[in-house]
């Protein structure tokens, strides 16, 4: 009843500091994806006087787009900050002392992590398709309005369609405009007009549409068709133009200042091509209805080719298999006239006419086949694209999932809360699933993976890191300790640290040679019986044999108890030769055998035999080095012996 008690106050205290943590985390990183996505469009925002209901309309949807980008991110950092602050205070360490295992504990987060994925994969499929029609539509619109009319002094400005206007110099109190040279192009460049003016002012209609340009003291220039070089009156060089000079012209601009809205029925229409606006069953629908078109031309195309084998695409193939193509041609069922009934009979201009018109239809074939090719790429890269969509829903929610179980273990075992590691910890590991989520994507749109292995592909390279965080985590793995590493390619390069023995000035407690004697033997005849059992480690031993850890690890604890002992004699001799003992290694196992991490691996054939495979040297290098023990056993015992005469040599 206690535990229960104490278990129910863990998990209330999880779930109040997780939540706000998650919800802080959450705003961070969608702040940040705004940002991205404000640093991507600002050109297209600035400089087109929208309205601050527009913008906010903008941002609104576009966080409501992101969620799924920033859940993934929040759940890692907060998984992180939330168990590194509990190893940091020692909180963990009292959990695991209280004896309740560390999934016990993430148990709560473990069904709240599982609610937001559920949630998440809701979200995508019901709200995020029509929030994305939406903002679409608006993006689009932003893309498309007009930009405020600011014309800048010493350059052409050409924010006006067809119109090109230079301003010498600008009066920024009453707005007029000195130096003016406008370019209408409007009606084609050949009949081009030019007007050059003192000054002019601009105003727009009230409806906003229409731009009224009144000029003052200048002159119109405009050209008009070329002559006719067939006219005596004209020569071929000459084009008529007409000049007017004038005081106070005005001229119509058509430029619409009004923010114009595409309406999001442009986006949700029923075009197979607008993917981003539609749930799970309309994807699946789109995607069945292109790949049975697509089919169909398929088989009509090849239907095509395996009938008429001389079109002109043929000449892709070598001599060799374009001679095989034609004779099959001639042998099928369908009589080919000799050449000569059909050509020699006829005169030299008739036989060109039919063999320019077999080639004209040759090429036409040619042409309609590329087209169709063309069709039939776009056609596949749509449903490729369809098929993103179809599987993003499934992968967000799961990566939510999977970043748990990488966060929530690498914190208690990094131990360290706060924004700092955690922070960057997080943006590493975002970063290489960002990576592998892009090239997972365009490798699908491209073709190149299909589209479950590339949609998968961060998952299928993540998914492995949790498992093994989380099983470290519950093991109380210390894999962030430099040590750590350092052993473990000494171990793989077989570098050991040397044995040094020096002469005590206080020893508490003399060796007694005649027992350590008595227990080099024994450890000898223990090796004997190690080597002949061990002497050829079969796969399925190397993953469920518990003993062979185990025998090896009494083998080394009771050599290095026979040393610490020799370790206080006085004699340069015996030290000497104690420290020519080799420092005998561990196997290197990434799981325990006997285990479910270690079945596993065993029955992935191709991981397994990677690690049997790594271990083997190993395992030959500890063989070695316990036939060098034994002989050291025996020279050590002689030199015991030579100094108390008493002590029995080994036999």
């Amino acid at each position: 009843m206690n535990r229960f008690f104490h278990i129910k106050r863990l998990y209330s205290y999880i779930l109040t500091t997780y939540i706000p943590l998650f919800l802080m985390t959450f705003v961070i990183c969608l702040f940040l994806v705004l940002m991205q996505f404000l640093w991507k469009y600002v050109e297209d925002m600035v400089g087109k006087g929208l309205d601050l209901t527009v913008l906010g309309e903008l941002f609104f949807y576009a966080a409501l787009t992101f969620v799924p980008m920033a859940l993934p991110l929040a759940i890692l950092l907060a998984s992180l900050m939330m168990f590194g602050n509990m190893g940091e205070s020692l909180e963990l360490l009292a959990v695991k002392a209280a004896g309740i295992p560390l999934l016990t504990a993430m148990k709560p987060l473990i069904i709240l992590i599982l609610s937001v994925s559920v949630g998440a994969f809701f979200y995508q499929d019901n709200v995020l398709p029509k929030i994305q029609a939406k903002y679409f539509s608006l993006i689009i619109s932003v893309r498309q309005a007009s930009p405020e009319l600011e014309i800048p002094e010493g350059v052409f400005y050409k924010g006006i369609p067809n119109y090109n206007i230079y301003v010498g110099k600008k009066d920024q109190k009453t707005g007029m405009l000195h130096n003016v040279m406008i370019y209408d192009v409007t009606g084609g460049f050949n009949n081009m007009m030019v007007f050059i003016c003192d000054s002019a002012e601009m105003s727009m209609t009230e409806d906003k549409k229409m731009l009224i340009v009144t000029m003052h003291k200048g002159q119109q220039f405009q050209n008009f068709q070329r002559g006719n070089p067939r006219s005596s009156r004209y020569n071929e060089d000459f084009v008529p133009y007409a000049r007017e000079s004038f005081n106070t012209k005005t001229m119509m601009v058509s430029y619409d200042a009004n923010f114009s809205r595409i309406g999001e029925e442009v986006i949700e229409g029923s075009s197979t091509s607008n993917y981003v606006s539609k749930n799970l069953s309309q994807l699946s629908v789109s995607i069945d209805s292109m790949s049975l078109v697509l089919d169909s031309v398929n088989l009509v195309d090849r239907k095509l080719m395996r009938d008429h084998s001389y079109l002109s695409f043929r000449n892709g193939y070598s001599p060799e298999e374009r001679d095989s193509l034609f004779s099959a041609a001639v042998l099928a069922e369908i009589e080919v006239p000799a050449p000569d009934t059909l050509l020699q009979s006829k005169d030299l201009y008739v036989q060109s006419s039919i063999l320019q018109s077999a080639f004209n239809k040759a090429d036409n074939n040619s042409n309609e086949f590329l087209f169709r090719s063309l069709n039939k790429t776009t056609t596949q890269r749509t449903i490729n694209r369809h098929w993103i969509e179809w599987h993003r829903k499934f992968t967000i929610p799961f990566t939510c999932l999977l970043f748990f179980f990488i966060g929530a273990p690498l914190g208690s075992i990094v131990r360290k809360g706060g924004l700092g590691t955690p922070i960057v910890i997080s943006v590493i590991l975002f970063i290489i699933y960002y990576i592998l989520d892009n090239v997972g994507t365009k490798m699908t749109r491209d073709a190149v993976w299909e589209h479950w292995f590339g949609m998968w592909f961060s998952s299928f390279i993540l998914l492995p890191i949790g498992v093994f965080l989380t099983y470290k985590a519950i093991n109380d793995s210390v894999i962030m300790n430099a040590d750590t590493y350092v052993n473990f390619f000494k171990r793989l390069f077989f570098i050991r640290d040397k044995r040094k023995y020096p002469v005590k000035n206080v020893i508490i407690e003399k060796p007694d040679y005649e027992e350590i004697s008595q227990s080099l033997s024994d450890l000898s005849q223990r090796i004997d019986l190690f080597l002949d059992r061990y002497a050829s480690l079969s796969y399925k031993d190397y993953w469920m044999n518990t003993n062979y850890n185990k025998d090896l690890r009494s083998l080394r604890s009771s050599l290095e108890i026979i040393l610490n002992s020799l370790s206080n004699s006085r004699k340069l001799e015996v030290l000497s030769k104690a420290e020519e003992f080799p420092v005998i290694f561990n196997v290197i196992r990434i799981f325990d055998p006997g285990t479910i991490p270690a079945k596993i691996c065993m029955y992935l054939f191709p991981i397994g035999i990677i690690f049997r495979l790594l271990s083997i040297p190993l395992e030959r290098v500890i063989s070695k080095d316990l036939k060098i023990i034994q002989q050291l056993n025996g020279e050590l015992i002689a030199v015991m012996h030579g100094i108390e005469p008493e002590v029995v040599a080994l036999a």
